[in-house]
């Protein structure tokens, strides 16, 4: 458990700890945002186009030595990171960052599953859920401290002792369950996937940026479709193929994916826009903000533990139905937030929030895990991370758009933007925002409803 957790806190933390240090590197590095945010995107384009090969190819060789190589690489990346010259070296380096931490979030539920008990599954993937949280915590208050202390640089040399530390921790300590039989790793599948999610991701970025009418938008988004369907049909096709399709006939994967999938879309979605609420409509101080922001990951971490052992003795769909439905509350609750709110209305409204998804995530984890066979843990494992990161990208470009759209639709025209339209223009749009969070938590219930209802029905049998 602490070395996946190591793992785990290293890939999460640095994905927070980078966005309060964006400013300082675009003054240090002689550079603009638009260049200096692909520091951010290249980190997550990265991993989330990469953790199904991943997976699989853990599946094929061994956990373990996957998972090393991660720390290993992740390491060396920080320490390139930390010596970059350039804005262009570095975002460079972050890719090589990104290939190591893909490894690390890609197999820790497998290692986790092979390493515990059925009755104990959810009880581990709790923890993970609290380590995650953790790290999101962690990460924009501890990159605070070193910018006010010392240079950005020490933003990536902090990694390095705790990576050296989680190798030899793994090596040490982590069992080495070797695969058996001979297994060829599916080229064509995993470059076809790896390419369909790529140009996904570009096309939202770009139309986040751009608009989502653009030719550009269009062309990431055809090319997504065309490679989606090839890659379907090469696994179909494939003796040994990246993702067995086999695997989608327990129903359970395909729904707990799906509905872990919306959660993320709403939540990334959402919890984004929030510090613009917190910071031009009720003009709290950045501490502040920074205090009332971590809300939902310290609820996350209160509640998934406790969801997670709960799940082992009573069954994962009744818990994940309840999280859903708290964190619809939750949506709908945010939905009310206006110009008049007081701290503890908002803490009140986002506490649901983080209770629900906690409630929701750890026993969800599990179920998904417990459909995978032992030779099949890896790429599961990688699909779920999958599912989240894809889900949280898609959030904030969707989610995103609605906000400002809707934003700029109540204020008219003449605005300059979202960000600088009338406070109450701003605040009805994030009411739409929710609102659409909400809508698809309700999709979601709705799958997990039937699901659980086929469940019933089948048990009875």
């Amino acid at each position: 458990m602490a070395a996946v957790g190591t793992g785990v806190f290293l890939a999460t933390v640095d994905g927070s700890i980078i966005n309060v240090s964006l400013p300082t590197l675009v003054k240090e590095l002689h550079t603009e945002f638009a260049v200096v945010q692909w520091v951010v995107l290249a980190y997550l384009l990265t991993i989330t186009s990469t953790m199904a090969g991943i997976g699989r190819l853990a599946d094929m060789t061994g956990k373990k030595t996957i998972y090393m190589a991660g720390f290993i690489i992740f390491t060396l990346g920080s320490a390139l990171c930390g010596l970059s010259p350039s804005v262009n070296w570095l975002i460079g380096f972050r890719v090589l960052q990104a290939i190591g931490a893909a490894m690390t979030m890609a197999l820790g539920a497998a290692i986790l599953t092979e390493a515990f008990p059925p009755a104990e599954r959810g009880k581990a993937m709790g923890m993970i859920g609290a380590i995650v949280s953790m790290g999101i915590v962690a990460g924009p208050a501890l990159g605070g401290v070193i910018l006010s202390l010392l240079s950005w640089h020490w933003i990536f040399f902090v990694n390095l002792p705790v990576g050296i530390i989680g190798t030899i921790m793994v090596k040490r300590n982590l069992p080495d369950f070797k695969p058996g039989g001979s297994q060829r790793f599916d080229i064509p599948g995993a470059l076809t996937l790896f390419s369909s999610i790529l140009c996904l991701l570009l096309g939202l970025t770009i139309g986040q940026q751009q608009g989502f009418f653009q030719p550009l938008t269009g062309l990431f988004t055809g090319l997504w479709l065309i490679l989606m369907v090839l890659f379907v049909f090469i696994e179909n096709r494939t003796a040994q193929p990246m993702i067995d399709p086999k695997l989608f006939r327990n129903p359970v994967l395909g729904v707990n994916l799906t509905t872990g999938f919306i959660c993320f879309v709403g939540l990334g979605g959402t919890i984004i826009l929030l510090p613009f609420y917190l910071e031009n409509i009720l003009h709290f101080p950045s501490m502040k903000v920074g205090l009332l922001m971590g809300i939902v990951p310290v609820m996350l971490g209160i509640t998934s533990p406790l969801a997670g052992v709960l799940s082992d003795h009573a069954g994962s769909r009744r818990i994940t139905m309840t999280g859903l439905i708290l964190l619809l509350f939750g949506f709908l609750a945010a939905a009310t937030l206006d110009q008049h709110t007081t701290v503890w209305g908002y803490a009140l409204r986002i506490f649901m929030i983080g209770a629900g998804l906690g409630i929701f995530m750890s026993p969800n984890n599990s179920a998904i895990m417990g459909t995978a066979p032992r030779h099949q843990l890896g790429i599961v494992s990688s699909m779920m991370a999958q599912s989240r990161t894809l889900g949280q990208t898609v959030g904030v470009a969707v989610i995103g758009a609605v906000w400002a759209g809707r934003t700029l639709y109540y204020a008219g025209t003449g605005t300059g933007g979202a960000t600088l339209a009338p406070a109450g223009a701003q605040i009805a749009g994030l009411h739409d925002a929710f609102f659409s969070a909400a809508a698809l938590t309700v999709i979601a219930l709705l799958l997990s409803i039937r699901a659980y209802i086929r469940e019933t029905r089948q048990g009875g049998k």
